[in-house]
């Protein structure tokens, strides 16, 4: 079986969300049975493994997109797996696996605020109805999603008539997590956007209760929301130097932040599955969450390494800050530590390859020879 997959998305400076999922996923599966890997920016070459084939196609985001199918039809792929669901499938001979991540902007529809007023205006009216995702979802043979959660609302909302499969994001290997008896730092770290639905303010508000303790804001920002935001610290009387800025982060300097930091913070709104959240937790790091349903899948609600709090209280900032302080207890620390890389095992990029490649299997045979029996819902 000839799968291809795209590796459009994977970025040469910094990894996003999409990013990391594409980039992780595709050297998971070159351990197995190496793809044969879409990209548009040569310099993305030499982020996939040495193992793998690539093709050259035009950028996601190009005028060319709906013409995408067209293009790789002459490459002769069986199945071509897409971490987004906007590839072009017009005219396509081989099997095809779209990813939907999550619903988060059908219910907080306010576009990034970098983008040009049109697309914006495009970013909105595409979040008004369901109708263009069914369009673009029921083109393929199949439906991939990050979690079970996202699966729910996915069959919930009946966004697609395709079977709708978990191809789980995972953490990365970690092969020694950090000692939970060696002494932490009072730092609290952020890494996500800045987008309103993320509700970085409840976290902010929640310092004045935490005078100790500084909160790493890990993302890049842009410059009017950095002011807004520390325009609201001054308000709740937060200290100069409480927050730090990153502006983006490297991987070893994030990865070091969080084998001594007290505990990764969340109080977002809505989520598709939270991987910093699972890359604290294979650390041996603490997280401080809202009580998202997608969280207390990933995080575990049994996890003792999983603090979380209820963002619609009456004074959730107080609470937040509670729970902190909860982890300057050693045992309490010790016991969080451990289990959250116990909870963080139940992810791994190697049992996602499988799901991936077992799925993109069913397609193939079903195509090529009719049905496959047991191979479940594909």
């Amino acid at each position: 079986m000839r799968l291809f997959m795209d590796g459009r998305y994977i970025r040469t400076d910094y990894h996003d969300g999409i990013s990391r999922f594409s980039h992780s996923l595709i050297h998971a599966v070159a351990r197995i049975a190496p793809p044969i890997v879409i990209i548009h920016d040569p310099a993305q070459r030499a982020l996939l493994p040495e193992n793998v084939e690539v093709v050259q196609l035009s950028s996601p985001t190009s005028v060319l997109e709906p013409l995408a199918a067209r293009r790789l039809n002459a490459y002769r792929p069986d199945v071509v797996f897409s971490p987004m669901q906007t590839i072009g499938s017009v005219g396509r001979t081989f099997g095809l696996i779209l990813t939907l991540h999550d619903l988060i902007y059908y219910q907080h529809r306010t576009p990034p605020k970098n983008l040009p007023q049109f697309i914006r205006g495009l970013w909105y009216a595409y979040h008004l109805t369901y109708l263009p995702q069914r369009l673009l979802l029921n083109r393929a043979d199949a439906v991939a999603t990050v979690s079970k959660t996202s699966q729910r609302l996915i069959r919930q909302h009946r966004l697609t008539s395709r079977p709708v499969h978990v191809i789980s994001n995972a953490p990365p290997e970690v092969e020694t997590p950090r000692d939970p008896a060696q002494r932490r730092a009072k730092t609290l770290v952020y890494m996500g956007s800045f987008m309103e639905y993320k509700n970085v303010e409840l976290l902010i508000q929640a310092m004045q209760h935490l005078p100790a303790y500084q909160l790493h804001l890990c993302s890049p920002i842009p410059e009017t929301r950095r002011i807004q935001l520390l325009d609201m610290a001054r308000r709740y009387s937060v200290a100069d130097g409480q927050l730090v800025f990153h502006d983006g982060i490297a991987d070893d300097t994030y990865r070091q932040l969080l084998r001594s930091c007290t505990a990764l913070v969340t109080a977002t709104r809505s989520e598709g599955y939270g991987l910093p959240v699972a890359e604290a937790m294979a650390e041996g790091t603490p997280v401080v969450l809202s009580n998202l349903e997608i969280f207390e899948e990933i995080a575990g609600l049994d996890n003792p390494g999983a603090l979380f709090i209820d963002i619609e209280a009456s004074n959730p900032a107080r609470q937040f800050a509670s729970q902190v302080l909860r982890l300057e207890d050693d045992s309490t620390f010790a016991a969080a530590s451990r289990g959250a890389v116990e909870q963080a095992r139940s992810f791994r990029w190697d049992q996602s390859a499988r799901d991936l490649l077992r799925l993109a299997d069913a397609i193939h045979h079903r195509r090529t020879r009719g049905p496959v029996y047991g191979a479940g819902s594909v």
